[in-house]
């Protein structure tokens, strides 16, 4: 009975498996098929230069020009970014079109109902869940119309246009730096304050030194939490440096290593593992959790109004953002079924419509942008991916909305949650805290929290620039 989930989920892809010399075909095709075209778009993308000012940058180097403060540089390096993406738009047009056609093809002989259903079950939920998720956010669009507004009047421009989106307000952040201990303990108060046992756990990774967090020479960058078997522990690895993101990368890996530590514990090794729709529902939990803690400490409202709208705007690109791809995948994959090969001008008419639907008319987006959607690897190399971001997202945000309502009676049913890591189906997992993701309503929760966050950012802007209002 233990492995009874374990075993459905596995036999889940039954109905769609084709016969033993058809499956072994498709894996020896793919190594001069799929696998053949990511590596030639991966290998065109990484050899891709960008003019700039008489040099030619990579394509990291020139996107990153996108966030500069100066709004002339920024301009140039989008002009940049498209001319070169015009360069290439033959073969990455073909590339597009190629790949999209073999997951029709491959849908179609192994049963498929749409083209992403594969992906559903591989995150083990039902269509009708993603159709709610996306239902609920693409109705909620004018709340990035809202955000964007806002942020135009900061910057004192009449329009904000594409290579405005990811301009710096012109806030003064707070350069407070956090000593480690310091962090331990905003950290640990915060979870604390939350549950004793998720603070309890998490005091252990200091304890028994399960974090590895100073800067090293030769260290590898980022920060991520690494599960182990039962016999072993979760090992969380970051490069601390003393900032607030700092203070914030630490409560999420925490919360990680918190959620691998009790489904470990409780479940054993072939039940732990949590598919990417809900790997993120402690870690982003505890990350709310310091945030909101931030911010009640910031005496300084400027300070505050910095925190916030980078908060909302890394929020955006994942819950808006990756649901405005799902919908241009959804676009570019129903096209190329039902209209054969497209055209660069055709993919670029769905992805400039699918865009526009996010921001309304708070950032025109120029005829420039249209061929922004070739650069992107996801839509290749993991076809329907995009939307597990939104959805990990927003479930925590619609959780944590939920435990603002109910108060302590919520915790320990969210601590059962994170303890049956993945031995059940999310939505009958998440049935324990009375969420049924099939609802709209549910998800409309967790927008709830951005709605707020905005109209309190609305009035932070209000009060430190009360100028730009008059």
């Amino acid at each position: 009975a233990k492995f009874k989930h374990y075993l459905a989920a596995e036999r889940r892809y039954k109905p769609y498996k084709l016969s033993e010399p058809e499956e072994q075909l498709l894996v020896e095709k793919a190594v001069t098929g799929r696998n053949a075209w990511t590596r030639f778009f991966s290998q065109l993308m990484g050899a891709a230069r960008y003019e700039f000012d008489g040099e030619k940058l990579t394509q990291s180097q020139i996107l990153s020009k996108v966030h500069d403060p100066d709004r002339e540089i920024r301009h140039k390096a989008a002009d940049s970014i498209t001319a070169g993406l015009r360069d290439q738009a033959m073969q990455l047009t073909y590339v597009f079109n190629v790949l999209a056609a073999d997951k029709f093809f491959e849908d179609r002989r192994r049963g498929y109902a749409t083209w992403i259903s594969a992906r559903n079950l591989s995150n083990k939920v039902a269509d009708e869940v993603v159709e709610a998720l996306v239902q609920s956010v693409t109705s909620s669009y004018d709340i990035v119309e809202r955000h964007y507004t806002l942020k135009r009047i900061l910057l004192g421009y009449d329009e904000l246009t594409d290579y405005d989106r990811y301009a710096p307000l012109p806030v003064k952040a707070s350069d407070k730096l956090f000593a480690w201990d310091e962090a331990h303990d905003i950290v640990l108060n915060a979870y604390e304050a939350f549950s004793p046992r998720m603070a309890e756990i998490a005091q252990f990774f200091f304890d028994q030194s399960w974090i590895h967090a100073a800067l090293q020479p030769g260290k590898r960058g980022g920060a991520f939490s690494a599960g182990g078997p039962p016999s072993a522990h979760p090992f969380i690895l970051m490069n601390y440096t003393g900032r607030e993101n700092d203070v914030s990368t630490l409560a999420h890996e925490l919360g990680h290593g918190v959620h691998q530590y009790l489904a470990t514990e409780n479940q054993g090794l072939l039940n732990a593992s949590t598919p990417l729709t809900t790997a993120e529902m402690a870690s982003t939990f505890g990350e709310m959790l310091v945030f909101t803690d931030l911010m009640q400490r910031e005496p300084d409202a400027q300070a505050r109004l910095a925190m916030l709208s980078r908060k909302i705007e890394d929020t955006f690109a994942t819950v808006f953002r990756q649901i405005a791809m799902n919908r241009f995948e959804d676009g570019l994959h129903t096209a190329r079924r039902t209209e054969g090969e497209l055209t660069a001008e055709r993919i670029s008419e769905i992805w400039l419509g699918t865009q526009r639907a996010m921001f309304g008319d708070s950032v025109n987006l120029r005829d420039d942008y249209a061929i922004w959607w070739s650069y992107i690897p996801h839509f290749l190399h993991t076809p329907g991916y995009v939307y597990a971001y939104s959805f990990g997202e927003l479930l925590v945000l619609a959780l944590f909305k939920i435990y603002q309502e109910r108060g302590a009676d919520f915790v320990p049913a969210y601590l059962d949650v994170l303890a049956a890591g993945g031995s059940d189906w999310p939505d009958q997992i998440l049935a324990k805290v009375g969420v049924d993701l099939t609802d709209t309503g549910f998800w409309n929760e967790g927008l709830a929290i951005l709605r707020d966050m905005v109209i309190q950012e609305e009035a932070l802007a209000r009060e430190v620039y009360p100028e730009k209002f008059a």
